[in-house]
């Protein structure tokens, strides 16, 4: 496969960490998997004024680093494959912060994005917001044990329609987009060798894929 950067992206819960594994070790690449830990997240979640702000610049530093360092290390590595694409940051940007505060993250952003490279695909992993949000509560036990606290169904839905929006305009990049309702969230051997034939023969644009 000629891509040798493929970034995984779509909205909580739709099993983007859970493929990007599967693809690595089926191709045999390195996988990296989004630094979600964040000191702000637990204020952000109990709705304490500022902690929108604070949470965001956090991951996005914190994700312009994993990049930055990604870039360096791509030298030595055939292929590798990550779980985000550096753009996610200012989808969730947009959902949760003010105008005000949207106005110095954007120009933050905007400095830092120059360091990052684009990869060579992405795949937009695609789900309908009420299957989502099954997907999510039958999730709840885990977010339980990891002392999360799950999105709730209006954040998800907001959140969804915000990813349609960003990848309804995306031409950044060859991108593959994946209706992923129906799919198992473990890709079975049959489900991912199919993928796999839609990624190789990716040309430029936008292609949509419906899994057998």
């Amino acid at each position: 496969m000629e891509f040798r950067h493929i970034a995984l992206e779509g909205p909580i819960g739709v099993g983007k960490s859970t493929l990007a594994r599967r693809l690595a070790n089926r191709l045999e690449a390195r996988v990296v998997l989004d630094d979600t830990e964040n000191p702000f997240l637990a204020d952000f979640a109990a709705g304490r004024a500022g902690a929108a702000f604070q949470t965001q610049l956090f991951s996005l530093l914190t994700r312009h680093r994993q990049q930055t360092e990604l870039q360096q290390s791509n030298l030595f590595d055939t292929q590798t494959i990550t779980d985000y694409l550096f753009a996610k940051d200012k989808i969730y940007a947009y959902l949760n912060l003010d105008d005000n505060e949207l106005f110095i993250y954007q120009r933050l952003y905007d400095l830092l994005e120059a360091d990052v490279t684009a990869p060579d695909l992405v795949l937009y992993l695609q789900m309908p917001t009420d299957a989502l949000q099954r997907r999510v509560r039958s999730r709840e036990r885990e977010y339980q044990e990891n002392g999360e606290t799950p999105p709730d169904a209006e954040y998800l839905r907001e959140l969804n329609e915000a990813y349609t929006h960003f990848f309804f305009h995306y031409t950044s990049t060859p991108l593959l987009v994946v209706e992923t309702s129906h799919i198992d969230l473990e890709w079975g051997d049959e489900a991912l060798d199919d993928l796999l034939k839609q990624m190789e023969t990716m040309g430029q644009g936008t292609r949509y894929y419906v899994p057998r």
